[in-house]
C-alpha cells in the first residue's frame, strides 16, 4: 500500500504520483529541506467563511433583521387587501340583508295593488274608512261600550271655523301651519 504524505501547501494529504517531478535537465528532482512552515498571519475576518455566517457574508443579527423587514412587507401587503376583502364582504351582507327586506315590501305592495284592483274591496275600504254610503242608504253608527274613550275628532281632522280674522291673515296662518 502506498503511503500517503501530507501536502504543507495545501493542508491535505497528497496523493502518490506515478513517477517523480524532474527538473528541466531531467534529474528527478530533490525534495526541499524539510523545514517548518512559517506560522501564517491570520486572515481578516470578512475573508473567512466561519466568520460571515452564511454565503451572502451577513452575521446571524443582519439575517434575522433582513427576515424581519421581509415579513413585514410581506404583512403590509397583505393587509390591505385583506381589510378590503372583509369591508366589502361586511358591505354585501347588509345589502344582501337590505334587499331581502325591500323583497318583502314589494310583496307586500303587490299584495295591496292586487287588492285595490278589485272594485269590491275598494268600495269596502271607502264605506270602512271614510264612511261612505250609496245614494239612498241611511248611515248608522253603532257605539258600543268603550267607545266612548275613542273620541270621534281622533279619527277625522280637525276642522275650527275660522276666527275673527282677515281674509289675508287667514290665508298667511295656512301657509305658515299655524
Amino acid at each position: 500500500m502506498a503511503r500517503r504524505e501530507r501536502d504543507p501547501r495545501r493542508g491535505r494529504e497528497a496523493t502518490p504520483r506515478s513517477r517523480p517531478a524532474r527538473a528541466r535537465d531531467g534529474q528527478p528532482r530533490k525534495p526541499p529541506p524539510r523545514t517548518r512552515p512559517a506560522a501564517r498571519k491570520p486572515q481578516s475576518r470578512a475573508r473567512t467563511r466561519a466568520g460571515t455566517g452564511g454565503a451572502f457574508g451577513m452575521t446571524g443579527t443582519r439575517r434575522a433583521a433582513l427576515l424581519a423587514m421581509v415579513v413585514c412587507a410581506l404583512a403590509l401587503s397583505i393587509a390591505v387587501p385583506l381589510r378590503t376583502y372583509l369591508a366589502q364582504r361586511e358591505e354585501l351582507r347588509e345589502v344582501t340583508a337590505s334587499q331581502e327586506t325591500l323583497r318583502a315590501e314589494v310583496g307586500q305592495l303587490e299584495q295591496r295593488k292586487r287588492e285595490l284592483a278589485d272594485p269590491a274591496h275598494v268600495e269596502a275600504e271607502a264605506r270602512r274608512r271614510l264612511h261612505y254610503v250609496r245614494p239612498g242608504e241611511t248611515p248608522y253608527i253603532v257605539q258600543l261600550p268603550g267607545d266612548e274613550e275613542r273620541e270621534l275628532d281622533q279619527e277625522r281632522p280637525e276642522t275650527k271655523p275660522a276666527e275673527d280674522k282677515a281674509w289675508y291673515e287667514q290665508l298667511w296662518d295656512s301657509a305658515a301651519a299655524r
